[in-house]
């Protein structure tokens, strides 16, 4: 697990991309990573990231996504 990490497991939109943007508000240039359980989640968190100039990379794995972003 990073030094960046969001849990958002369990939490309903908008929570987890308010949880994102705060993260993101701190940027230090190192990797955040949030986990979520819903694909719902994923697009929205995606959609937000990617609109501020960040890549984003998803990874399921368990029926959860490990949601990689960086610079």
């Amino acid at each position: 697990m990073l030094h960046n990490t969001v849990d958002a497991r369990g939490r309903s939109c908008p929570e987890p991309v308010v949880m994102t943007k705060n993260a993101l508000d701190n940027y230090d240039g190192e990797k955040i990573q949030v986990l979520v359980d819903a694909m719902v989640a994923v697009e929205n968190i995606k959609r937000f990231v990617e609109g501020r100039g960040f890549n984003v990379e998803v990874e399921e794995k368990d029926e959860e996504y490990i949601i990689t972003i960086n610079k």
